[in-house]
């Protein structure tokens, strides 16, 4: 291998044209080399910002290319599982969209093949990689507001397409497994806790696919309360309350698009202070992060074993489901 890491992607989706495939050809210590698409147009899109792009017919001729490190999958997310495992058979290292898999003991194959092969396999689970979650985690652990009493947390935004993939429970839809990953996980990400009980559902339904999820989790000490939407205006926030204070973040899972990140800190008397994160792009520093591990062996922060505790999550508040 050489100093940098040569990427693929799987499939010419919208999201990989707009945000992974600039941020792969933009992080250090990579280069975007190919994509596997059968659309010319939909390889221009790419092409555009990546002119020496190779252009595969196929996904297995891509896996199959002995000048690719790794793959980048932003596949439907019923198709995810079997082509990580794929591109992990074929030796290469894996970056697979959110959520890599639709139950808890899927993961259990994914892991197993990762230690076979010896190879990277992470999930896309961007906002770890942002600094100001790193920076909320750790005003967490040092006590910035006490002890924890409750996390309530929300994310929504508006799709009634009913082609989108989103919206169709054959290809994993619902908001549930779209954005659910974000509530739930990054109130285990800076807590470090899991959940015990799901107390509370409250779940909507249409096409078989859940449109909003009003959720309450019991974990060890605090109660958790949410919502997920997808036919609700675009909002999102996340509040953590304390005995001695209070810390919000404004736009926690897509910043830029939802706003400039912040963290706002409240204390016991009521004084304000506000972090700001004006310019961080959270898909650059997963690739950079992703690189890094694979070229250096440095720890990668979201391992699967984290990835597969939020599917955990996910499967107590379905089974839960009134």
């Amino acid at each position: 291998m050489t100093d940098h890491i040569r990427w693929g992607i799987l499939g010419a989706a919208n999201f990989a044209k707009a945000q992974m495939g600039p941020a792969i050809h933009a992080a250090r210590r990579g280069t975007l080399s190919a994509l596997a698409t059968s659309s010319a147009e939909k390889s221009a899109g790419f092409t555009a910002f990546a002119p020496g792009l190779r252009v595969h017919q196929d996904y297995d001729a891509l896996l199959n290319d002995p000048e690719i490190d790794a793959i980048y999958i932003p596949l439907p997310n019923h198709m995810h599982v079997d082509w990580t495992l794929r591109a992990l058979d074929a030796g290469k290292h894996v970056l697979c969209e959110k959520p890599l898999a639709m139950q808890e003991g899927a993961f259990d194959d994914v892991i197993a093949a990762r230690d076979r092969t010896g190879k990277l396999a992470a999930e896309a689970y961007m906002i770890v990689h942002h600094p100001q979650w790193q920076k909320a985690k750790a005003l967490y652990e040092d006590g910035a507001i006490g002890s924890l009493v409750t996390v309530n947390a929300m994310f929504a935004f508006h799709n009634d397409d009913p082609t989108n993939i989103r919206n169709k429970a054959e290809t994993g839809g619902g908001s549930i497994p779209d954005i659910g990953v974000y509530i739930y996980g990054s109130t285990r990400f800076v807590t470090g806790e899991e959940p015990q009980e799901i107390v509370m559902t409250d779940i909507a339904r249409d096409n078989g696919v859940d449109t909003r999820a009003h959720v309450a989790a019991r974990f060890p000490s605090f109660l958790f309360t949410g919502y997920t939407s997808t036919r609700m205006a675009p909002y999102q926030q996340i509040v953590y309350h304390g005995t001695e204070g209070i810390m919000r973040l404004t736009a926690p899972f897509n910043p830029m698009v939802y706003g400039e990140a912040q963290i706002v800190l409240q204390d016991a008397e009521q004084r304000v202070t506000t972090l700001r994160f004006p310019s961080d792009n959270h898909y650059v520093r997963q690739v950079e992060a992703f690189n890094a591990s694979v070229l250096d062996g440095t720890p990668y922060p979201c391992p699967l074993e984290f990835s597969r505790g939020t599917q955990a999550m996910i499967d107590m508040v379905l089974a839960a489901e009134g």
